[in-house]
């Protein structure tokens, strides 16, 4: 299940991925010589009538478009070839392209990932309908943070730390990852608005799995909501917001991890993400698809993080370009884009040893 899940999920994304850059790469003119999910030996393939080399890799762990002028799947551009090719053989070279081709053929692929995301979720608004604004208190646990500051069932809460609020949703966001958090909570009581601290409870919550995860809790249930129905348009909005949202959490966890609110240990990889496709998939198609969307975000925000070698990185280069007027030293770029590879293995070492760590069978939860 695991695996199935992990290939259903990663497979489509990455494939997704690299259309998006080769589908616009095409639009400019510029050639692609290989086309691959996965990486490392190729298992199945062939090549197109325009030359591409399209295949499926022994490794599934990614997948990449080599453009013509590339000098590996990096996209590392080739300093002697860029010297030394003639201009007629320049034509739908990458490196010859107009910079801010460039720029969208690399930007295509998170956007890509954004948009699948994107689509999900205003599948799930136009398919349920969305939840009426609503941050009225339906109910306290015992011993939770808010009954001991005082709140009470019909209370609605309209700001936490001086943010507004309008749904029970924005509330979480503001709470989950701030566990022992003081945060001032603004709640409206027979037309009064009080506001008051209270700190936020630390719950190590395991679900059927066994996954543990560390959630910060103020102990408020929702009032019942209403559902209404909503059109294209206002579900692809209600889609964007709440992707924009997902970015959020992931910035804040991330930030958590420098500061050492976190520990590294919360960090996955592809181990991980088999684990979790797994369970998900057995879970059903609704909680799978939400998963698939969830995978789908991270994957542009990675790639979008200006690290050479990944689609930042190259996105950097072009910034900086774009300001100079003129490329970035071609020897100064091939050694950051080695560079950016040798922190990304070494990332993907690092995540695939606290994966092994976390497994039931090395003694993890």
């Amino acid at each position: 299940m695991y695996i199935v899940g992990f290939l259903l999920v990663l497979g489509p994304l990455v494939t997704l991925h690299e259309l998006g850059h080769y589908l616009v790469g095409r639009w400019f003119g510029v050639k692609a010589d290989a086309f691959s999910v996965g990486f490392g030996r190729e298992l199945a393939g062939f090549t197109d009538r325009r030359g591409t080399r399209w295949k499926l890799s022994a490794l599934p762990l990614g997948g990449y478009v080599q453009f013509k002028g590339d000098m590996n799947p990096a996209s590392i551009p080739d300093a002697e070839a860029r010297a030394t090719t003639p201009p007629a053989e320049r034509e739908g070279a990458f490196q010859f392209a107009p910079l801010w081709q460039r720029a969208l053929i690399v930007l295509a692929g998170p956007v890509m990932n954004i948009l699948v995301t994107v689509a999900i979720f205003a599948g799930f608004n136009l398919a349920y309908g969305k939840l009426e604004p609503n941050t009225v208190i339906g109910g306290l646990a015992e011993g939770s943070p808010a009954l001991a500051a005082g709140l009470e069932p019909g209370d609605r809460i309209v700001a936490i730390d001086g943010e507004g609020v309008l749904h029970f949703s924005d509330i979480a966001e503001r709470v989950m990852l701030y566990p022992g958090r003081t945060v001032r909570v603004t709640y409206q009581r027979d037309g009064a608005e009080t506001t008051i601290p209270v700190k936020i409870a630390t719950a190590i919550e395991t679900d059927r799995f066994g996954n543990e995860s560390r959630l910060g809790r103020l102990g408020i249930a929702a009032a019942r909501p209403d559902i209404v129905p909503v059109g294209l348009f206002e579900a692809t909005t209600l889609a964007v917001d709440q992707s924009v949202g997902l970015v959020r959490m992931m910035v804040a966890g991330i930030a958590q991890i420098f500061t050492g609110e976190r520990s590294v240990r919360e960090l996955g990889g592809p181990l991980k993400i088999a684990k979790f496709s797994g369970e998900q998939l057995s879970l059903g198609p609704i909680a799978f698809v939400s998963f698939i969307a969830l995978i789908s975000i991270n994957l542009a925000f990675i790639n979008l993080l200006p690290i050479p070698a990944l689609d930042g990185g190259h996105l950097a280069f072009y910034a900086a370009e774009a300001v100079r007027r003129k490329p970035v030293d071609p020897q100064k770029m091939e050694w950051a884009y080695r560079t950016g590879v040798g922190l990304v293995l070494v990332l993907m070492l690092f995540v695939t040893a606290n994966d092994l760590i976390s497994l039931p069978l090395l003694g993890g939860s």
